[in-house]
């Protein structure tokens, strides 16, 4: 159930979010949401590249607090830097839940 939900926050809900703050664009702003999900790109360089029940939230360089201010000073410019910047918060708040689920179970 934790990789459904997962995955969902990923792939489902920007789609949700496109649709009900970018209504007129919407298709471009799911686009360049979906386009966030690059900053994984950090897993690259941890050893091993994955690892079942790990977190990524402050253990992967662009998954860190500071990484996140600079997504938040993100939300404070025009299209698409602000979109990116909820794209990458949203991913933040999905990579967290998930680290929240592991350490439930």
């Amino acid at each position: 159930m934790q990789t459904l939900i997962h995955y969902f926050l990923h792939f489902g809900f920007p789609l949700v979010i496109a649709v009900i703050f970018f209504e007129k664009e919407w298709k471009k702003a799911y686009l360049v949401l979906l386009a966030t999900m690059l900053v994984d790109v950090d897993h690259l360089v941890a050893n091993p590249i994955f690892q079942a029940n790990r977190c990524s939230i402050h253990f992967h360089p662009l998954h860190t607090y500071y990484a996140m201010l600079v997504y938040v000073a993100l939300l404070f410019f025009r299209k698409p830097f602000n979109i990116i910047g909820i794209g990458l918060l949203f991913h933040m708040l999905t990579d967290s839940i998930d680290c929240l689920m592991m350490s439930v179970s």
